[in-house]
């Protein structure tokens, strides 16, 4: 497998990228790139000295670079409205958006601030709230947006009966329904741009599996060893066998966010054996993201679970 991918990111000078989950892993090496390229990168982050400490690596890594730091915890949505009031006083419009952040497989069901799941609350209700809160600076931007979803969301299903695990709760399967959840929110958000004019451009982007933190040691989630998976994926990655690298996961979601035209959303991720390395690419979207009718669903249950209504959204019906 290769092991150094060339990507030729285009030119983000005077543009303002917003990246979820960019502390560390896959969402600090997405910020890096884009920093590299030119954007002004702004890193909502819940732990401020992590924060601190991607922020100043990029800026070595990348001399000039411009980044940012604000505070946001997905897991709370009022700190998500917090961080887009704020962004909307401040008035600079978003050019790209990365929902990169996210939580995998908590050995015991855990909530958040509001009483969500917490997979489904962080993975895809925060973003879906965050997007809502941001709309008019990234309309304003022409944005696009990339929300990274997973290898995962090609199986299992969206658990439409007890969206919040509250009866026989799965870390695996409840991951797999968060990040169904959010590639049907990216696709719907899509289309409604399309529908209302809202001039926003939303792709897909999944990373393949590569040795990321995501089934690490996690005490905030209750696991206090490596999972045996990512040993695995670690012990693959370091020979070059089947899965990617934590230099080539990053590349879907930098591809989903600066490169394609306007006009249908795309999901970008490795070309490798069974999408799980490689080079990025265009692929065809996941046969559980394909459906209409679940997008419009879940945007509606969406929008009754944390209250967040979007804009203009009642005259921008899905086509």
């Amino acid at each position: 497998m290769t092991r150094t991918i060339d990507l030729t990111v285009p030119d983000q000078t005077g543009r303002r990228a917003l990246v979820t989950g960019g502390s560390d892993g896959i969402g600090l090496r997405i910020a890096r790139r884009l920093a590299a390229a030119g954007a002004e990168v702004l890193l909502p982050v819940r732990n401020s000295a992590k924060g601190a400490a991607a922020a100043e690596r990029i800026r070595r890594e990348v001399p000039g670079a411009r980044i940012l730091l604000r505070e946001l915890d997905l897991s709370s949505l009022d700190s998500v409205a917090a961080l887009a009031e704020g962004l909307r006083a401040e008035g600079d419009p978003i050019h790209l958006l990365v929902g990169n952040a996210g939580v995998m497989t908590p050995p015991e069901r855990q909530t958040t601030a509001d009483g969500f799941e917490l997979q489904f609350g962080t993975n895809h209700l925060g973003h879906f709230a965050l997007v809502a809160g941001l709309l008019p600076l990234l309309r304003e931007g022409r944005a696009r947006v990339a929300s990274q979803i997973s290898i995962a969301a090609n199986q299992g299903a969206v658990q439409w009966d007890d969206l919040n695990w509250q009866r026989s709760y799965d870390g695996m399967r409840a991951y797999s329904s968060s990040k169904i959840a959010y590639g049907l929110f990216g696709l719907e958000l899509d289309r409604r741009s399309r529908a209302g004019g809202w001039g926003i451009t939303s792709n897909l982007s999944h990373p393949g599996v590569a040795p990321t933190s995501l089934l690490a040691a996690r005490p905030e989630v209750g696991r206090a060893d490596d999972t045996r998976e990512v040993r695995l994926i670690r012990w693959l990655s370091a020979r070059g066998i089947v899965v990617g690298t934590v230099e080539t996961a990053p590349l879907p979601a930098v591809l989903a966010a600066t490169v394609g035209e306007e006009g249908r959303s795309r999901l970008y991720s490795p070309r490798g054996l069974g999408r799980l390395g490689g080079a990025p690419a265009e692929q065809r979207v996941l046969s559980r993201l394909r459906s209409e009718a679940d997008a419009a669903r879940i945007w509606a249950e969406s929008e009754r679970m944390t209250g967040v209504a979007f804009p203009a959204a009642a005259n921008a019906t899905a086509s």
